[in-house]
């Protein structure tokens, strides 16, 4: 067996981030092999994982891949337990190898099957092996929970002041600055569907009956009631849909029209809340 030197343990130490302690134990388990005490620290750390997966994972980012000139687009919430862990520098790197991943490879319908693929930013390496590693470092639980995948020149934003949220919109033509703007308009605003014609029956049904409700307590003639409530719908397709909403840099025209001025057609959206289905 190898001598487990002070300066082993440290070199191990070094390459791993982790504490000397668990560093010294790995080389010891290991007869002093290094590969072998590594691969001790990753399934010890995976055992200690598991016990802690009940951990609420309350805070996180979106990882999000776009842009007008690629092909795909895709957007990963990554979850974790601390604000501190969500702001560092390798959990975003992570959440947007996640993201870019999604959309270069070849796809995947479950973390699972993402996780297992190729990190991006760290060649050799499993996306899977890489948020093991930052476990074993940090002790903190990551989860990944929605991932979608557009297969079209995307355009995304995610705001991660205060409320959580990310955005992915699919474009056809366009710019990265006007995709993105819509992206932000979308995060603020929180439209339901991008057109009236894809908001649930169910929910355009139920405000009609209100409208209804309201116009007929208002004491206005029932039979004008119904023209009335049509025209009143008008105002709330305008506050759910997208493309109907007033722009928020420029109120005066619509997010449709903006779209239109940039040569952009809006063609689908997905915004989330972080930890909200």
């Amino acid at each position: 067996m190898a001598e487990i030197t002070a300066a082993l343990v440290r070199a191990l130490r070094d390459e791993t981030g982790l504490p000397m302690m668990d560093c010294k134990k790995a080389l010891s388990e290991s007869g002093g092999d290094v590969a072998a005490a590594k691969e001790w620290l990753r399934k010890n750390g995976v055992a200690i994982l598991i016990k802690r997966s009940d951990r609420e994972t309350g805070f996180g980012r979106f990882g999000i891949y776009c842009g007008v000139a690629n092909t795909t687009g895709a957007i990963v919430e990554l979850k974790c337990e601390s604000a501190p862990v969500a702001g560092s520098e390798e959990f975003i790197t992570l959440a947007n190898d996640l993201a870019k991943q999604l959309a270069t490879g070849p796809g995947a319908k479950t973390a699972d099957e993402l996780l297992d693929q190729p990190s991006p930013s760290q060649p050799g390496k499993t996306l899977r092996e890489v948020k093991d590693e930052m476990f074993n470092r940090i002790r903190e639980v990551f989860n990944v929970g929605r991932m979608a995948r557009f297969d079209g020149p995307c355009g995304g934003y995610s705001h991660n002041s205060g409320t959580v949220s990310g955005v992915l919109l699919e474009v056809e033509g366009g710019n990265d600055v006007a995709a993105k703007d819509v992206c932000m308009h979308t995060a603020a605003m929180r439209p339901i569907s991008l057109v009236k014609e894809e908001i649930d029956p169910a929910i355009v049904e139920k405000e009609r009956e209100i409208l209804k409700a309201a116009a007929l307590n208002e004491g206005k003639p029932a039979n004008i009631v119904d023209k009335m409530v049509e025209g009143r719908l008008k105002n709330f397709y305008a506050e759910k849909c997208l493309a109907e909403q007033p722009f928020v840099k420029e109120n005066s025209i619509s997010v449709a029209k903006y779209a239109e001025q940039n040569n952009m057609k809006l063609k689908r959206f997905v915004l989330w809340e972080l930890g909200k289905e």
